[in-house]
């Protein structure tokens, strides 16, 4: 059948025919194809059964909140409001031991007075590049873009009231340029509302490069490239990590009380400050762009739960913890320095996707900055509790969760 199938062309379109011809062709039966996949043939291409992960749901979490504004012509983020909250969190995982560990987590914060969120920056890049004929041209290029940052933004503006194949939700906020030889890196950088954006953004961009560039700039270079990797587009880079710029900026604290540490996380002051010294330099020898614990198994199983875009999982994971004797115990922080996450767009449609949202308060528009917080609240909390594990002497703790919960095979 499958040879047959080859023979007239496999079918592409996502109509219930070619869902069946296609799973029918593969000799696919039973849980891929059971469900009803009707809500999903708008997700992606060429549909053909559906991968089930069981979903665990963590708290409650407790955490002081930021409610946020955008000021605009600059898009700076502005604090307007907080109040404290205690939110339950989604895990879609098969991560032994992972949904227990957050949840202890969790514990210890809120048995130490709880989480604190600060949303810092809020920004999305595409990384265009201009090649000239000469280094000459390419700085004059560069020159001219960061002159003209507000005429662009009065251009995407005119362009976006009727034009559709530009996005009015991306705005414009800076320009930055980077001259290499007769190439001109340029990174346009947008705000993109309550979506991660990168769709919206993609076009503004194209029509910035095809339209304002090759019709107004005083060079025309000799080609032009939407993304030529000089952004944080699902790969980890020392600029992203250190400047943010691709996703929401965050940071999460707590100051956990030695009662805390001793009674909940089974450990001690010193030996979780002894555990975040040894880390924090094999962090640094090892060139890791992140210095932190295990971010991604956090962020990744969050995604997964409200339909974040799983490319992304690495990038959003960089993160920089510290950890810091005080009065009061052990004040704990970790920087997020490119959170990129949506609440309305993409996967976050997905009925599934969209309910896990609903329960964190975090479903559609206006809820982007809430939810950065609790993700960044949460992947905290396991911060802390699987620090606490490795902390113990030998890592006892940490074997026995993986040995216990991991399961043997």
């Amino acid at each position: 059948m499958l040879s047959a199938m080859k023979a007239r062309r496999f079918p592409r379109r996502n109509d219930s025919a070619s869902i069946r011809a296609r799973q029918e062709a593969l000799g696919l039966d039973g849980e891929v194809t059971a469900i009803d996949l009707s809500p999903f043939v708008s997700a992606q291409e060429m549909l053909t059964g559906a991968a089930v992960l069981p979903v665990a749901v963590v708290g409650p979490v407790e955490v002081s909140l930021g409610e946020y504004e955008l000021e605009e012509p600059i898009g700076r983020v502005v604090e307007v409001g907080r109040a404290i909250e205690r939110v339950f969190v989604p895990l879609a995982h098969t991560e032994g031991g992972l949904s227990a560990s957050l949840y202890r987590g969790a514990r210890a914060a809120a048995d130490s007075g709880g989480f604190r969120t600060f949303v810092l920056r809020d920004r999305m890049t595409r990384a265009s590049c201009f090649v000239c004929r000469s280094t000459e041209e390419a700085v004059s290029l560069s020159r001219f873009l960061e002159a003209h940052v507000a005429e662009m933004r009065r251009w995407l503006a005119e362009r976006g009231e009727g034009d559709r194949t530009v996005s009015r939700h991306a705005k414009l906020r800076e320009v930055e340029t980077h001259v290499v030889g007769p190439m001109c890196h340029v990174l346009w950088t947008y705000t993109t509302g309550d979506a991660c954006g990168p769709n919206m953004m993609t076009r503004n961009s194209y029509a910035l490069n095809m339209g304002f560039v090759a019709e107004r700039a005083p060079v025309k270079p000799e080609r032009a490239i939407l993304e030529a990797n000089m952004g944080g587009d699902k790969k980890p880079s020392h600029r992203y990590f250190e400047r943010g710029g691709h996703g929401k900026t965050v940071i999460a604290e707590v100051t956990l009380s030695q009662r805390t540490v001793e009674r909940v996380l089974r450990t001690t002051l010193d030996d979780l400050l002894e555990l975040s010294w040894a880390g924090t330099h094999g962090a640094v020898a090892s060139g890791m762009q992140s210095v932190a614990f295990t971010p991604a198994s956090a962020i990744a199983a969050i995604f997964a739960a409200t339909g974040q875009d799983l490319g992304m999982v690495g990038t959003s994971s960089m993160a920089h913890g510290t950890g810091r004797r005080v009065d009061r115990g052990l004040h704990c922080s970790l920087r997020m320095p490119g959170l990129e996450v949506g609440t309305v767009g993409g996967g976050t449609t997905l009925p599934y996707a969209r309910s896990w949202l609903e329960l964190m308060g975090c479903a559609g528009a206006g809820k982007v900055y809430r939810f950065a917080q609790i993700v960044a609240a949460a992947t905290l909390a396991l911060e802390i509790s699987a620090s606490a594990a490795m902390a113990t002497a030998g890592s006892e703790n940490f074997f026995r969760a993986h040995h216990e919960r991991g399961g043997l095979r």
